[in-house]
């Protein structure tokens, strides 16, 4: 089952958003299972720091949603 890993510093509002030349991705990491991980960096395609916020947000709370939701799958015979 992959399980999303999200570390938050409520300090900080920027919370896993970066700005890269202008443009705010958003970057978090979930572990397909419990040996790997992958990194998921994606921009978020655009310029405001108020938007980024709102699609970061938007965009986690769906992956938890998501996730949490997941079956393990059966390995076929």
């Amino acid at each position: 089952m992959s399980q999303l890993s999200l570390r938050t510093n409520l300090e900080n509002p920027n919370h896993h958003l970066w700005n890269n030349n202008g443009t705010w991705f958003i970057h978090y990491v979930v572990h397909p299972t419990p040996i790997t991980k992958e990194r998921v960096r994606k921009s978020l395609g655009t310029k405001s720091l108020s938007e980024a916020r709102a699609k970061r947000d938007a965009i986690l709370t769906c992956k938890t949603v998501s996730l949490q939701n997941l079956q393990p799958l059966g390995l076929a015979a």
